[in-house]
């Protein structure tokens, strides 16, 4: 098997104070050697700049980045010149999303999902861009039916997608059947599991209500019996999470995709269990 490829996602600071912790951060979990950082863009685009700015900021420190760019209620002008800036400074991969309307906003624009905007990259930059897309091991919260959401999946990669990163996830097994899925359809690219520390209960109970993740009930317990105690939280999602990334790759998976918070302790506590 091919040496599994580890990456780490960041979100754009939106104050300088954010700016010096993410810098911090970076060159923390830069020691660690990852293949790319990728660098997320806030609904509708709203963080463009923040997004590009700290994309440069990881390029010019000698690490690859990979910026997110998301496509409703974008038009056609508006990415093709988000994507000749990306080419004009050397960009070579992104992260292709449909991304969500900011709270307020009217119209969807000329992008409904993401298998359009990657169908509009491959037309416009050629093979330019290693491209990555989204998927969903446990379905999109949003789709009609698990039979659609992988229709959706494959309509992205036939459309050009390079691989893909999955939503992140506390249940091996619904990986390994998507996986299985996507091979029956002819899909013949990597999907890297994204994986997400457990440091709060809290947070992590509002992140995964939003985005559909599910939490396995012994694991909610267990976290909740803790209470406020966040030392042993920390130590069995630790314990947790390492178990899951040895499954992912012992299973086979080509990588791991670690959601940082744009915190360094939790993923380098996962990543040096997982390489010693």
């Amino acid at each position: 098997m091919d040496t599994p490829n580890f990456s780490i996602e960041f979100f754009p600071p939106k104050t300088e104070e954010g700016a010096t912790k993410l810098r911090h951060t970076r060159q923390m979990l830069s020691e660690l050697n990852p293949k790319y950082f990728s660098v997320t863009y806030g609904a509708g685009g709203s963080t463009q700049r923040g997004t590009l700015d700290t994309v440069l900021e990881i390029l010019a420190a000698g690490a690859d980045a990979a910026p997110h760019l998301s496509c409703v209620g974008g038009s056609r002008e508006s990415i093709r010149a988000v994507l000749d800036e990306f080419k004009a400074h050397g960009i070579r991969r992104l992260v292709a999303l449909r991304g969500d309307l900011p709270s307020g906003y009217g119209g969807a624009g000329e992008f409904r999902y993401a298998n359009e905007l990657v169908e509009f990259i491959r037309a416009e930059t050629g093979d330019w861009f290693h491209i990555e897309v989204a998927a969903y091991p446990e379905v999109h919260p949003q789709a009609r039916s698990p039979q659609d959401d992988l229709d959706n999946f494959a309509r992205k990669i036939r459309a050009g997608a390079n691989a893909a990163i999955t939503q992140y996830f506390y249940n091996a097994d619904a990986y390994f059947q998507f996986v299985e899925q996507t091979c029956k359809l002819g899909l013949d690219v990597p999907i890297v599991a994204g994986i997400m520390p457990i440091t709060n209960y809290t947070q992590l109970m509002r992140f995964s209500d939003m985005c559909g993740a599910e939490i396995p009930r012994w694991v909610r317990l267990k976290l909740a019996s803790f209470g406020d105690d966040s030392a042993s939280i920390k130590a069995f999602g630790l314990d947790v999470v390492t178990q899951l990334c040895e499954r992912l790759l012992a299973g086979g998976a080509p990588g791991l995709h670690f959601y940082s918070m744009n915190q360094a302790a939790p993923t380098t506590a996962l990543w040096r269990r997982l390489v010693t």
